[in-house]
């Protein structure tokens, strides 16, 4: 608990973020390792700190460093609601545009088999689940327009589908992301359809 209370801080200050966290540190790394395999067991009360706090790292790991992306996309799969949504929460900081390394991450994501998990918390999640998923599926979809895998997916009628529901639509993160990420994928995918890649 202690460790994601200082992570949550470390997440708004990024001297703290910097000095304290830096990813190749003996004593940060050992954390992380400590993080991972509790995250990895998926069956302990310190799961979703856990997921959080790996979460509010998400701007300290490099391109590079994916080994905490599967653990997160697995938990998706999950049965209980809070912890598919606080593994998708965790897994937007890696794949939203304020992570600048957001494309690689946004594209281990989806080698990882996310999309498939998305989507179908999208469609049969609980209200609370549905949006955190579908804002991390939007992300996904904004940055890596041109995936084979989002194609095969059907991301875009997930998309289109959403953009009929009120609830979703009425929500102020999704409302601008939502519209965005749609309109990429059809740019991409029409493309694609015409045999340009």
């Amino acid at each position: 608990m202690a460790v994601m209370e200082l992570t949550a801080v470390a997440e708004e200050d990024s001297d703290l973020r910097r000095s304290a966290f830096k990813p190749n540190a003996p004593a940060c790394k050992a954390v992380v390792d400590q993080i991972l395999r509790i995250i990895e067991q998926a069956d302990t009360e310190l799961l979703i700190p856990c997921v959080k706090a790996i979460g509010n790292l998400a701007r300290t790991f490099r391109a590079t460093e994916t080994r905490m992306i599967t653990p997160l996309v697995k938990l998706l799969d999950e049965r209980e609601a809070e912890v598919s949504r606080e593994a998708s929460i965790a897994l937007t900081k890696f794949a939203s545009s304020d992570n600048y390394l957001h494309l690689d991450h946004a594209k281990a994501i989806i080698s990882a088999g996310g999309a498939k998990h998305l989507i179908q918390l999208v469609y049969f999640g609980e209200q609370v689940v549905q949006i955190s998923a579908l804002v991390l599926l939007c992300y996904i979809a904004f940055h890596v327009p041109d995936s084979e895998e989002l194609s095969k997916a059907e991301v875009l009628t997930v998309l289109e589908w959403a953009c009929k529901q009120a609830f979703i639509t009425q929500n102020e993160i999704l409302d601008p992301l939502l519209p965005e990420a749609k309109s990429r994928l059809e740019l991409y995918q029409s493309r694609g359809s015409r045999g340009f890649h």
